[in-house]
Formats: C-alpha cells, structure tokens, sequence
C-alpha cells in the first residue's frame, strides 16, 4: 500500500464561527415525532425552512443501533495496519483523513460501504476476524430499518404535498437499483489541539458541503460536533442526541422540489477530548434516473430553477468538486433579467 503524505496541521482547521447576526433570535433544530398525526406538516415544515431536522418515535430498535455502533467502535479500536486491510476506498473501504479526491482532509476516519444488502463485503469482512458475518449482518439489520424509516418520511412529504403517487420520492429508495451508499464516521479526540481550541480555532472533522442524494439520515452517539449554516451565514451547533435521528435534505431533493426544500450546508468539528461516532445513510435514486423539478409541484407559469440531469451526471460532478464548492450551481438555470 503506497502511503499517503501528511497533510500540513493547518488544513485541518477553520476560521472562528462568524457570529449570529441576531442574537435575539436563537433558532432551534425542528423536532418532530413520527406518531404524531401533524407530523406531516412540521416535516414540509422543516424542509423548507431548515433542511435540517431530528425525529423521534422513528421506529428503527434500539438494538440494532447499539450492535452497531458497538461494531463500530471495536473496527475504530483496530491497529491501523488491521483497518486498512479495508482500504483505500474506490469509493467504498476505509479512509483515513482524506477525503474524496481533491485535497479536501479532515480528522476523521471511515468506512464506506454500498447499502445495497447483496453487495460483495468479503473486502471488509476480512478485518473482522472474528466473526465476520456479525459485521454484514448487523450493517444489514441497521441499514433496512433505517431506509424503513426515511421511506416513510419522504411518503409523509408527499402526502402533505398532495403529490401521487405517494411514493414519488420512496420508490427511488426502494428501486433495485438504488444508489444508495452507508457510512460510518469516526472523529479521534485530539489533545494536542486543545490550546488552539482555547484560542477560538476549530478542527476540522468533516468539511462544509452539502448531501448530493436525496434524503440523509444521521445517528451518532453522545458527542457534539455536529454544525449547520444558517441563513445569515453563521453557524450553528447541533446538540448531540444519541436517541434522535437527524435528517438532512440533499440536493436531489432540492431540486425534485424546485427549490423549495433547503439542502443545508453543514460540517462537524472535532473535539480534543472526546471521540464522536457517526453512522449515515444516504439515499440516493438509481444512476439512471432524471432528475428534475416534479411537474406536479409547478404552479401556473412557475419555471424551472434546474436543468434536468441524471443522477450519475449529478454524483460525477459533486464528487469531482470540492466539498464546499456549490454543487448545484452548474444545474441551475440562469434567468434572463
């Protein structure tokens, strides 16, 4: 394996939050429970208004998130010489610092696995010695309670929307042929940097960027990091909840909506102290399918925002750019003044 250079310490910090312009005005993550029959209405809610929100009564067991994470944990506690027997990605495997392909770094390790359950794992099977199909089986369990409930969540949109069939968005989740991609993020904690901590300086877990897929779904254990842009530029810390699922609209969706919900930009920090676990699934529609604004949510003369693109097109480019670069930009249309 051809070992990879150090990226220089300073990449792996950002500059000191910009403040809130409006201190009076302290905006809350949306919270909204499943059981609730005017669920409905706080998702389309929240979707256009963050893009961003956490959800409980998610049905997704208890016992599946704690085999797993605990999992996660005994691959993240392996000699680096062991996981990257998983490694490098392309795209899928275990990565270390790096991320993508164009200089982007973070202090975060990974796992990158296809959602798809019949997919080949023996690759990252063979880390686990000891029992391997452990591993694969409670990936498995976890990742289709998971699609389950963001299924279920984007069948509610459109039925608030009053948009048929009701699986207009689900159905690219359930397909085959879906896209769809689970990821397992582990930021170490790193002492050495608690004095640049006290100077107001952050370090970089995961950069800004957006979700190119549909809908994002994110569970993570007790350890804050995670942050959100808000309107006004600043950001904002999500407090952790190890017992909420955070879900994040992506730019497919966005545009499938034509811009009426919000893929949100966000970003983790690590933390000197403490070691945060994430786990994401990502659902994304087949490579073959057209993206475009639904004609059934285009009101009188209303015009698309987008150029209709294939899914394939839309990860190509995103995963040939930067992560904060704004992905959308080369779909959007320009209007003529």
């Amino acid at each position: 394996m051809v070992a990879l250079s150090k990226p220089p310490i300073e990449q792996f910090f950002v500059k000191p939050s910009k403040p809130n312009t409006n201190p009076l005005i302290i905006p809350s993550i949306p919270l909204i429970d499943l059981a609730k029959p005017d669920s409905k209405h706080q998702l389309v809610k929240a979707c256009q208004d963050f893009g961003f929100f956490k959800v409980v009564n998610h049905g997704v067991p208890k016992r599946f998130i704690n085999k797993l994470e605990s999992e996660a944990v005994k691959f993240f506690s392996s000699p680096l010489s062991v996981k990257e027997k998983a490694g490098p990605p392309d795209p899928f495997g275990y990565g270390n610092k790096s991320i993508g392909r164009n200089g982007d770094v973070g202090w975060v390790e990974y796992l990158l696995l296809n959602a798809k359950l019949e997919s080949d794992y023996q690759r990252y099977l063979s880390v686990f010695e000891e029992n391997p199909e452990i591993f694969r089986g409670v990936v498995n369990d976890y990742v289709t309670a998971v699609k389950k409930m963001a299924c279920e969540i984007l069948e509610l949109l459109a039925d608030e929307m009053k948009l048929q069939p009701r699986n207009v968005f689900s159905k690219l989740l359930m397909d085959e042929e879906s896209d769809s991609v689970f990821r397992v993020n582990h930021y170490p904690p790193c002492p050495e940097f608690q004095e640049n901590e006290r100077n107001g300086r952050k370090l970089v877990g995961f950069g800004e960027h957006t979700d190119p897929q549909i809908i994002s779904v994110l569970r993570s254990n007790n350890t804050s990091g995670l942050e959100i842009s808000l309107r006004d530029g600043s950001w904002m810390s999500v407090p952790a909840d190890s017992d909420s699922f955070f879900i994040n609209v992506g730019d497919s969706l966005q545009v499938m909506t034509n811009g009426r919900f919000k893929s949100v930009k966000h970003r983790v920090v690590a933390n000197s102290r403490k070691s945060r676990v994430s786990m994401i699934y990502f659902g994304g529609p087949p490579l073959s399918e057209k993206i475009a604004p639904l004609t059934s949510l285009m009101q009188g003369e209303e015009d698309s925002l987008y150029k209709e693109f294939t899914w394939f097109e839309y990860k190509k480019s995103a995963f040939n750019s930067r992560l904060s670069d704004n992905r959308l930009g080369l779909f959007e249309k320009i209007v003529a003044s």
